[in-house]
């Protein structure tokens, strides 16, 4: 198996001008400790961990930060300040950022985390982030090898989804569909309302097996859909 086969291809991730509190608020809503920073051109620019947040000027009251203290150079102080108080993720971020390509096998991305000490790291494709995989992928990996468990087949992620969508999200099957191919999911069809479309795209992002959503769906007036709510 290799990086495209467990990468988590639906990422979270900011702009470099955002603030700092828009990406702690982001890091909490998503329940996750790192987020990829991208510019304007799509391209990788850098990384935002709770590490890098872990050296703000606000967790240490009025005590002179111990990374200013053993500071060696005026550089380096400086640096240290940026990153301590500066108001944008750019200020704050790791810029040398490490990376993977679609096709590292899963024993070498397990020694990189090991031998960088980091929890996840971004996979792109010419310049552009395609996914990200974590410790976590990997031991969902590593227990799917175990179990001799076989990924679901696109028929049963699409039947999944179709099930799930009416049982789980209350929304008439009959008014969307969803073809699959290689676990990416297209969903189509017409809704009368965002919530609802964006239910199923969730519905299908939080099914076994899917690696990525492209919801097509359209949301219209209520009086353009045969919607009949039960």
């Amino acid at each position: 198996m290799r990086a495209k086969d467990i990468m988590t291809t639906v990422v979270v991730s900011v702009p470099p001008d955002a603030t700092i509190a828009e990406a702690v608020k982001t890091l909490l809503d998503h329940h996750i400790s790192g987020l990829p920073v991208i510019d304007r051109s799509g391209q990788l620019a850098g990384i935002l961990t709770e590490g890098d947040l872990m050296r703000r000027a606000e967790l240490m009251a009025d005590r002179r930060p111990w990374w200013l203290a053993s500071a060696s150079s005026p550089e380096q102080i400086a640096a240290a300040y940026v990153k301590a108080h500066g108001m944008k993720v750019q200020d704050v971020m790791t810029r040398d950022v490490v990376t993977i390509d679609e096709d590292e096998p899963l024993d070498r991305i397990a020694m990189l985390l090991e031998a960088r000490g980091i929890k996840r790291v971004p996979v792109t494709k010419s310049g552009k982030l395609v996914g990200i995989v974590s410790r976590a992928n990997l031991l969902r990996a590593m227990a799917a090898s175990t179990s001799g468990n076989r990924a679901p087949s696109d028929d049963g992620i699409r039947s999944s989804i179709m099930r799930n969508v009416s049982t789980d999200a209350a929304v008439r099957a009959q008014l969307v569909d969803a073809t699959v191919a290689g676990g990416v999911v297209h969903l189509w069809g017409n809704v009368a309302s965002e919530s609802e479309r964006e239910a199923i795209r969730v519905v299908a992002e939080n099914t076994e097996g899917v690696r990525g959503v492209k919801n097509h769906i359209r949301v219209l007036p209520p009086s353009l859909v045969d919607y009949k709510p039960e």
